[in-house]
Formats: structure tokens, sequence, C-alpha cells
């Protein structure tokens, strides 16, 4: 892949999420005011999600960590610029990096498995049920504990002596 077939790829990928942010963030009543940022978060998230994806060969779940992380730390620049919550950032940011194609096979699979009359011939089914829904788990707890680790870091409580 030449390096401008990787930055179109980026921009495209970079433009449809910031899309689809701005749409969620519609959905959940956001002040318009804050739209910018929603579409920022969902943009430069999901992109960093896609270069590392395509440049170094992370892992989906490596990826997903390290673009919600990006978010959580956005999120908080931007709730301090327009003074407003930080979910309001974060939230439809990271909404585009749900892995709804995996959930969707791992039910798929759960349902075939409920349906199989002989169950000798499900192993293939659960070894890759069991793939799927683990890493659905791992991208969501990714994208939980990227949204989530800026605010531990910069808003721990301290200790009282």
């Amino acid at each position: 892949m030449s390096i401008l077939d990787l930055i179109g790829l980026v921009v495209q990928d970079a433009f449809w999420s910031a899309l689809a942010a701005v749409g969620f963030a519609v959905l959940f009543n956001v002040p318009k005011r804050t739209l910018m940022g929603c579409a920022l978060g969902g943009a430069f998230g999901h992109g960093l999600r896609t270069l590392l994806m395509h440049t170094l060969g992370f892992d989906l779940e490596l990826a997903t960590l390290a673009g919600s992380t990006l978010i959580g730390f956005l999120g908080l620049l931007f709730a301090r610029r327009w003074k407003a919550p930080l979910p309001i950032f974060t939230v439809s940011a990271a909404v585009t990096m749900v892995p709804g194609s995996l959930a969707y096979r791992t039910m798929m699979g759960i349902l075939q498995l409920s349906l199989l009359t002989d169950p000798a011939a499900g192993a293939t089914i659960l070894v890759e049920t069991s793939i799927t829904g683990i890493r659905t788990a791992l991208i969501l707890g990714a994208i939980g504990v990227g949204i989530a680790a800026p605010s531990l870091l910069f808003f721990r409580n301290k200790p009282v002596v």
C-alpha cells in the first residue's frame, strides 16, 4: 500500500467516523455547540486506530485501546474548552469503535450452537464463536479502559492523611 493510498484511507475513515460521531451526538441530544468536538474526537480516535492497524500492524484490540485513549484525552480537552460534561464528547466519539460485526457473529454462533442436534458437529462453531466473543469483549474493554484512563490519571482522589 503506497503512502497516498494510506493517507486516503485514513482521511476517508476519519471523515465517516466524524459523521457517525455527530449522528450519535445528535441522537444523544448533545448541545449544538459541542458537535465539532464530538466530530473531532470520532475522527481522530478512529483515524488513529486505522492508521495503527495499517502501518504498524497492530491488532484490532490494541489499536482500539490506543484510539479510545486518544478519545479520552481529547474529551478532557474539549470538556474544558466548551465547559461541558466529559461524556458528551467521549461517548459519541467512541460509539464509532463498537465492534458490531463481531458481536453479531458471536450471537449468530450462539444461535447455531443452540440449534445443533449432533453435539460433536459443533466443535468448529464453538471455537469460532468463542474467539469472536472474546475479541468482542476485549474490544469493548479496550474502549472502556481507553476512555477512563485519562480521567483516572488527572482526576484521582488525593489520599486522606
